[in-house]
């Protein structure tokens, strides 16, 4: 779909030894960006997957650990890459339960790493940008950075927060030639996802085709999932020269879930 538009480009992802960060990654290097991978392990597996990538696409890949709940850390990252054309903030994790019973600890946990890491990293490579001349920023948000759903206190409110923080850093940055935007994401079928159908088809007592129809992707109109592929020719998309003009807005992958 993309010719090899970004050699010469340095792109980091955060959160991408696997699912969606690992899909962009895996896309931006297709593009001919080199690429940063990250992840809080550092495990040989982790350096090995990146050597993979390398092989694979014929570029420069390499593995950095950060945890991405320390802000000092996530601005280390940047440092360490020695370079930064094309940042995606993708690192984020979750948790399920009533306001009322969300524990402190998780709620502190989420929005660190799915709101305030963006802030740093974003703080971050900015002046590498501007330095180079050239900019893109892209952050993982989701559809419940434009909707809600219950249960989901935390996660609905660093999301939304992250589409915040994309339309400042899009004003911040609109008479430059960088721009900041968020894809927001309904249910992907990752590696995580799809673990989890088979527990879901024995709480229910559903076949799978009804728990993804009937219980994962309720909310999605499409009755189909996006994929990982899709979100990452989304992010290579935001990189070109085609998308210059789009900046501080959210894309939506969600099959219509927030047309509703």
């Amino acid at each position: 779909m993309f010719e090899r538009f970004l050699v010469g480009k340095t792109a980091i992802v955060t959160g991408s030894n696997s699912g969606i960060g690992l899909g962009v990654a895996q896309r931006l290097a297709r593009a001919g960006a080199d690429i940063v991978l990250n992840s809080f392990t550092d495990r040989p597996e982790d350096h090995d997957l990146a050597a993979r990538l390398a092989a694979d696409h014929g570029v420069v890949v390499r593995y950095i650990q950060a945890d991405m709940s320390r802000g000092d850390e996530c601005r280390a990252l940047i440092d360490k890459a020695g370079g930064c054309d094309i940042l995606v903030n993708n690192a984020g994790i979750q948790h399920v339960a009533p306001i009322p019973d969300f524990p402190v600890d998780k709620w502190d946990a989420i929005i660190a790493i799915n709101l305030s890491s963006a802030f740093h990293t974003t703080a971050a490579a900015l002046p590498q940008m501007r330095k180079a001349g050239w900019g893109r920023i892209v952050n993982i948000a989701s559809a419940h950075g434009l909707t809600a759903s219950p249960y989901k206190s935390a996660y609905v409110a660093a999301k939304h927060g992250i589409v915040g923080l994309t339309k400042v850093t899009g004003l911040e940055t609109a008479r430059e030639p960088i721009t900041c935007n968020a894809v927001c994401p309904g249910y992907v079928l990752t590696p995580l996802v799809e673990a989890q159908i088979p527990d879901t088809m024995k709480e229910y007592g559903m076949t799978r085709d009804e728990v993804i129809q009937n219980v994962m992707l309720q909310r999605q109109p499409s009755k189909d999932f996006a994929t990982i592929e899709q979100l990452g020719d989304t992010v290579v998309f935001l990189c070109s020269e085609s998308a210059a003009q789009i900046t501080g807005t959210t894309i939506s992958v969600d099959g219509g879930w927030t047309a509703l």
